[in-house]
């Protein structure tokens, strides 16, 4: 099993990575706690749901698989059923699940009574290469992507490779989506290697899998440990979410998965990147040429300009009425620019 540390002072935990470690959930997740739940999905628990009844102590919360659950009435239905079954401020909640029952199982532990703790257990590859680790829990309002959160640390997250065996392709690209960003943004060897193992890496390869597992988690964990709640350094995870959001917006989470979204911001913002003059050329053709590569519908003509604009001035990282953008400048680093709406140019 391997460990990554964020060290967060007062916040500090680990995030365990392995082969078939959740069969050993029991002895991984601390017990001690009073009258603790499980919040899942309808699907995680049909894959699952049978390992989880062996736990004993646990109520479980079973939702609906898919973006629509985070909102504010799935939030307020499963307060009610915490409370209702007695959960106090030394109880804790486990998210099983993906993106969606973190966010939402993270948020509800955050402000059920001022906030108690939570254990993250992440079963799809955007969740856990990037959700599940750092803190951030929220909901979508009004299909403003996560409008409405809080940072709330988990006390640990713990992460099974073997979860990824049942994931559909298309949600294991949207994982690999995540995957590509921290090579852009953090670590140019790295996306050397996801270029150069891309088909083990969609095979699922356990050992390959480990492997980027580990390293998406060590970059995020070095990242967040400097910069908590996103006053800096954090900001370069928003590589191509200015755009990715704007689409999941626009489409009111209906087309895309979340990591498609974020391949087709990736791939727009790289041509805004070089449209500035903020990468060279080659740089440029490496990034755009990989993400084709994925074979994935890149093409936002159909969609107007001023929508696009209009989601995108939502977008809760903006600063003064400006746009924010994380472009990629040079092998391994990206830098923030702000743009006003009439400089904006996408096709």
């Amino acid at each position: 099993m391997e460990k990554v540390r964020i060290d967060l002072n007062e916040n500090s935990y680990d995030i365990l990575i392995g082969t078939n470690i959740s069969n050993d959930l029991n002895v991984l997740i601390d017990k001690g706690s009073e009258h603790n739940f499980i919040i899942t999905d309808k699907n995680v628990d049909r894959l699952y749901g049978s390992s989880l009844d062996t736990f004993g102590g646990y109520d479980k919360i079973v939702i609906e698989p898919g973006e629509d659950s985070k909102s504010i009435h799935v939030v307020t239905d499963i307060l009610e059923q915490m409370l209702n079954k007695g959960a106090s401020r030394k109880s804790k909640v486990i998210a099983f699940g993906g993106g969606v029952v973190g966010d939402l199982a993270g948020f509800c532990s955050a402000i059920y009574m001022r906030g108690i703790s939570f254990i993250q257990v992440p079963t799809t590859l955007l969740s856990q290469i990037d959700s599940s680790v750092g803190g951030k829990t929220g909901i979508n309002l009004l299909h403003c992507k996560n409008s409405v959160g809080a940072f709330h640390q988990p006390d640990k997250v713990i992460i099974d490779i073997r979860f990824l065996h049942t994931l559909p392709s298309r949600e294991l690209l949207s994982g690999i989506g995540e995957i590509i960003k921290y090579g852009i943004i953090y670590d140019y060897k790295f996306l050397k290697y996801i270029i150069e193992n891309i088909d083990e890496i969609k095979k699922c390869n356990d050992e390959i899998m480990l492997y980027v597992v580990k390293r998406c988690c060590e970059i995020k964990a070095e990242i967040v440990s400097q910069d908590e709640k996103e006053k800096g350094l954090r900001k370069i995870l928003n590589f191509g979410h200015t755009i990715g959001h704007a689409l999941e917006g626009i489409t009111g989470f209906s087309k895309y998965t979340h990591g498609e979204a974020v391949i087709i911001g990736m791939y727009h913002e790289t041509i805004m990147a070089r449209r500035l003059g903020l990468i060279d050329e080659k740089y440029a053709e490496e990034i755009l040429s990989f993400l084709e590569d994925l074979n994935i519908n890149l093409d936002i003509g159909g969609y107007p300009d001023s929508e696009l604009h209009r989601w995108m001035l939502k977008d809760k990282k903006n600063i003064e009425g400006k746009v924010s953008f994380i472009l990629p400048v040079r092998e391994g680093q990206v830098s923030e620019v702000l743009l006003d709406e009439d400089e904006i140019f996408l096709k």
